[in-house]
């Protein structure tokens, strides 16, 4: 598959275009493509993987797009709540909070 096709995920090439064709590609083409197509794992579980990785970084930006690609990928709404308060005493509070305030303002926009 080349770049140049329009097939698989696009989220890297919607983010930033022509800007940065690397990141471009190893987003799309590696990381969703291949990494998230994986068979030991399902979607779900690799979610709420990820969910775990960026709340114990405190890296909020991320969790935005993840979280509500968990809920697509079939994580209800309480089962991330229950994980984001069960990292808050793994990764720190102030993560936890983080991510949970993250989780509502996603829950509330819908």
């Amino acid at each position: 598959m080349t770049d140049d096709q329009n097939t698989g995920w696009t989220g890297g090439q919607r983010a930033f275009g022509d800007f940065a064709p690397g990141m471009v590609h190893y987003t799309d083409r590696v990381l969703f493509d291949e990494v998230w197509e994986r068979a030991g794992l399902s979607k779900r579980d690799r979610s709420l993987i990820t969910v775990a990785a960026l709340t114990a970084m405190g890296k909020m930006d991320q969790l935005q797009f993840h979280l509500g690609f968990a809920r697509q990928n079939g994580v209800s709404d309480d089962e991330l709540k229950e994980a984001l308060l069960h990292l808050a005493f793994y990764s720190g509070w102030p993560n936890g909070m983080g991510a949970t305030a993250v989780l509502k303002n996603i829950i509330e926009e819908v």
